[in-house]
C-alpha cells in the first residue's frame, strides 16, 4: 500500500481521487491547496504526490518547487492541468522531472499512470 498525497481545491475531484486511490489498496491524504499539502508532507511523507496546478495560497506549481528545492524530496509527483498553456507547464516542469496529466481526466488511466510511478519508484502497489 502506497501513501498518496492528493492537492486539490475542487471538493468533487479530491473526492473522486481518493475513492479511486483507497479503493485500489492505498493510503489518501487528501488536501485542499499546496499550503496544506506542504504540512502534510512535513508531518509524514507520502511516496507519491498528485497535485492540481490551479489552488489557492500555494498553487501547484509552486508545491512542485517546494518539494524538490525546499524540502528536498525526490518523490514522483503527479500534477493535473485544465489550463490551455499545458505544454509550458510541462516545460517549466520537465527540470524536475514531473508529468503533467490533463483535466478532464480517467480515473483509472491516472491510478495506471500513480501506479507505474510507484513501481519505478520501488513502492509496492499491494492489491
Amino acid at each position: 500500500m502506497a501513501r498518496i498525497l492528493v492537492a486539490d481545491d475542487d471538493v468533487q475531484i479530491l473526492r473522486v481521487l481518493a475513492m479511486w486511490f483507497s479503493r485500489n489498496g492505498h493510503e489518501v491524504v487528501e488536501c485542499r491547496d499546496g499550503a496544506e499539502a506542504l504540512d502534510a508532507l512535513g508531518r509524514e511523507p507520502a511516496d507519491i504526490v498528485v497535485s492540481d496546478v490551479n489552488m489557492p495560497n500555494v498553487d501547484g506549481l509552486e508545491l512542485v518547487r517546494r518539494i524538490r528545492e525546499q524540502a528536498k524530496l525526490d518523490i514522483p509527483i503527479v500534477v493535473l492541468s485544465s489550463r490551455c498553456d499545458q505544454e509550458t507547464i510541462a516545460a517549466d516542469l520537465a527540470v524536475y522531472g514531473i508529468r503533467v496529466h490533463p483535466k478532464p481526466f480517467s480515473p483509472s488511466r491516472l491510478l495506471g499512470e500513480v501506479e507505474s510511478l510507484l513501481t519505478e519508484g520501488g513502492v509496492a502497489a499491494d492489491h
